[in-house]
């Protein structure tokens, strides 16, 4: 199973995307999330959900599998388009980070000082 995942769906004239990302989370500690992004196609998202943390990304992937073998049952179908909500996930997997206390570039050069 891949680690991102897009998929669309064409209903009432109207087009919707999901897009999703199976990322590991900061600290080198084997933890994983999955995070979905889902809107409009051409717009911004409108919601964007994380899940987890998995231990390891294979549990993530599994769930990324029972997400997409949902979707498609709701008339969802892979796009193979290039993600365009890419920055919005990076975002998100920035917030969780920031909540678990691995914001990026706090480091104490000199803690002795």
């Amino acid at each position: 199973m891949s680690r991102h995942l897009n998929l669309t769906r064409h209903c009432l004239g109207l087009d919707t995307r999901i897009e999703c990302a199976v990322l590991p989370l900061a600290g080198n500690n084997g933890l994983w999330t999955l995070i979905c992004a889902a809107g409009m196609s051409g717009a911004q998202p409108s919601a964007i959900k994380a899940q987890g943390p998995f231990h390891g990304a294979f549990a993530a992937e599994d769930i990324l599998a029972e997400i997409a073998e949902n979707l498609c049952g709701m008339g969802y179908e892979p796009c193979t388009d290039v993600p365009i909500w890419r920055l919005h996930i990076q975002a998100e997997l920035r917030r969780l980070n920031a909540e678990r206390g691995h914001a990026l570039g706090a480091y104490q050069f000199r803690p002795e000082t």
